[in-house]
């Protein structure tokens, strides 16, 4: 394996363990600024030794390791060792190993993860910023991959981060599962949070891979978590039955060559039927606990797809009825992009055509690739290639993700060619 091999192998492990190994260490310390610091040093040491050691067997645990060492020698600094032996057991002193390491961490109290979903979210923080903290500490987002998601800045991004860990620091804010009292305040954000993680994992904004299988097993765990802590809160449910529902499509969303399969021209045999099972049962227990929020109304868009035996036989009818109460619940531009789809398919290319199009001056939108890729859609199906192609450049040169690029491309190209063909002269005889 090359040094650049490692480094991208190095790169991509962390990615999927950063979320754990920070909230292991912000367990030990008290503090998820210190402990994504010590993260970074991880990371910084596989990049010096790894090329030269290889990749051990269990990377993971390997980076794991190194930061709970980093964050031993602070506490020792701090000369807090003695009264952190009590809490974490001697073991963690005097045999720094994996799994003795492991067995003092992992108690019966809960979820390390959770907790840091949940301090991410204190109410000490705008909800803005604890959103982006969670992003950024639980998802192992970039900065900009965060931006995007909530179509604002990078520097704004960045900014409430820092802020964020700051203040949690500053307020001492400890690092658990909140009391029961407190749990309705602060289930918003990690809902939103724990929602847009899996869609990062869904549709990754950028890279090389259409999706991030374990930012989607990631959510869905944490979702069903917080269904077990609230029980009683519908919109918990609906959003288990919505990740239950979107995961099954998981194995038809990519082809052979990881390009993506759009949900019109997937293999429905391909979808997972017990994760859609699960999915329904959760929405239908959703809709006994009271009136659908947002996260059921979205669920309930889901089922639709899901029930649908064939992608004709989808009730478009209902999906953009839906999406039209989903608007007075939650007014957002994405949600009547979405509306515009499900319109065009119910009743007409035109039709969608006119919905989309009233969003065409909307800010929040200006550099939403979706927002040309479903007007290209709308425009080829209308016979305006030309138009169409235009479209499809322009979102292509919006989004960063590899395969959605490459896709955009080649139905830009496709529109080129059908103008061509359109505008040639016939030959006689």
């Amino acid at each position: 394996m090359t040094t650049a091999d490692t480094h991208r192998t190095i790169h991509t492990v962390f990615r999927i363990e950063s979320p754990k190994i920070i909230a292991r260490v912000a367990r030990m310390l008290g503090d998820v600024g210190l402990a994504e610091e010590f993260a970074q040093d991880a990371l910084v040491a596989a990049l010096e030794h790894w090329p030269e050691s290889g990749v051990p067997e269990n990377p993971g645990a390997w980076l794991t390791a190194t930061a709970k060492r980093r964050a031993l020698d602070e506490l020792r600094r701090r000369k807090l060792l003695d009264r952190k032996h009590a809490e974490l057991g001697h073991a963690l002193e005097t045999d720094a190993s994996v799994p003795d390491v492991e067995a003092a961490l992992d108690d019966d109290i809960g979820d390390d993860l959770l907790r840091l979903v949940f301090v991410s979210c204190h109410p000490v923080l705008s909800t803005e910023a604890r959103v982006a903290l969670t992003l950024r500490l639980l998802g192992g987002l970039t900065t900009d991959e965060i931006a995007r998601a909530f179509l604002v800045p990078e520097p704004t991004i960045a900014q409430r981060i820092v802020r964020a860990k700051r203040t949690l620091a500053d307020k001492q804010v400890p690092f658990e599962v909140p009391r029961a009292s407190e749990l309705p305040e602060r289930l918003a954000s990690v809902l939103e949070v724990v929602y847009l993680v899996f869609n990062e994992g869904y549709s990754a904004t950028s890279g090389d891979d259409w999706m991030r299988p374990e930012l989607c097993q990631d959510a869905l765990r944490l979702a069903r978590i917080l269904a077990t802590l609230v029980p009683s809160e519908p919109e918990v449910h609906g959003l288990v039955a919505l990740l239950e529902i979107q995961a099954s499509r998981a194995a038809a969303r990519v082809g052979p060559t990881g390009e993506p399969v759009l949900l019109l021209a997937q293999n429905r045999a391909r979808w997972d039927r017990l994760l859609i099972g699960r999915g329904l049962r959760a929405l239908e227990r959703a809709r006994s606990l009271g009136p659908p929020g947002p996260y059921v109304l979205q669920a309930a868009i889901a089922a639709c797809h899901a029930v649908a035996r064939t992608a004709d036989d989808t009730d478009w009818a209902r999906i953009a009825a839906l999406y039209e109460t989903l608007g007075r619940v939650s007014p957002s531009p994405v949600v009547e992009l979405n509306r515009a789809v499900a319109v065009s398919m119910a009743l007409g290319p035109a039709a969608g055509l006119e919905v989309l199009d009233a969003l065409k001056g909307e800010p929040s939108l200006s550099a939403y690739h979706l927002l040309p890729s479903v007007r290209g859609d709308l425009l080829v199906k209308l016979g305006r290639h030309a138009e169409a192609r235009a479209e499809f450049e322009r979102a292509a040169s919006l989004t960063k993700n590899v395969r959605e690029q490459a896709l955009l491309l080649e139905r830009a190209d496709d529109c080129a060619r059908a103008s061509d063909t359109k505008e040639a002269p016939t030959e006689l005889g």
